[in-house]
């Protein structure tokens, strides 16, 4: 799994360096985190989800802590259909995994400074190339799925999981329920498809 996290790191740097001209001249700052506190959903792949959890592991036991009792929180407010803030999004409004935040973090930004009022103002190629993107990562985890961040982790939690997943074994049937409630999406079937699509008939 160290080589497909490495990959993962040069996927996001390949996207950074096609987007680059694009989102010169974003008004994103640190401490500007409208988007963690009001964009929605934040999927995820599998193997994001493993380096985030690697990360996490490696913080300082309070920070550890308060994490996982965020995380826990979000898990319970998605599941009652409520938005929920970044559960790694810390009180002073930096991001506790920022070096390892996923693409769904990456690919967001603003032409302008975001508010209640002013949404987000991205540059339509920017959202095109990042679809290319996404279909890359899942190709890339393609023993793995796609989710919410919260739900993924936990998932990662659960050791009968992990074990298969780390294995690079693929055993859908395992998670199923999970999946089918929380709205899981295996990448295999997802990548699968995209690639039919592109194929000429």
């Amino acid at each position: 799994m160290h080589s497909k996290i490495d990959r993962l790191q040069s996927i996001y740097a390949s996207f950074e360096e096609q987007a680059a001209e694009y989102k010169a001249d974003a008004a994103c700052r640190r401490g500007c985190a409208f988007c963690c506190t009001d964009a929605g959903r934040i999927d995820i792949t599998t193997l994001e989800g493993l380096a985030i959890a690697q990360t996490l592991g490696k913080l300082a036991g309070p920070q550890q802590t308060a994490a996982q009792k965020a995380l826990v929180k979000d898990c319970k407010r998605r599941e009652q259909g409520l938005g929920s803030p970044c559960p790694l999004l810390m009180k002073n409004r930096a991001c506790m995994i920022y070096p390892v935040r996923p693409f769904a973090c990456r690919r967001i930004y603003s032409l302008k400074t975001c508010d209640p009022k002013q949404p987000p103002i991205l540059n339509r190629k920017v959202m095109e190339i990042g679809g290319e993107f996404i279909r890359a990562l899942q190709q890339l985890d393609d023993t793995g799925y796609t989710g919410h961040l919260s739900f993924i982790l936990r998932m990662l939690e659960a050791p009968g999981f992990a074990n298969t997943y780390l294995a690079g074994e693929f055993k859908p049937e395992e998670v199923v329920h999970f999946g089918k409630s929380h709205q899981i999406v295996i990448n295999r079937m997802v990548a699968g498809k995209c690639r039919s699509n592109e194929t000429p008939p």
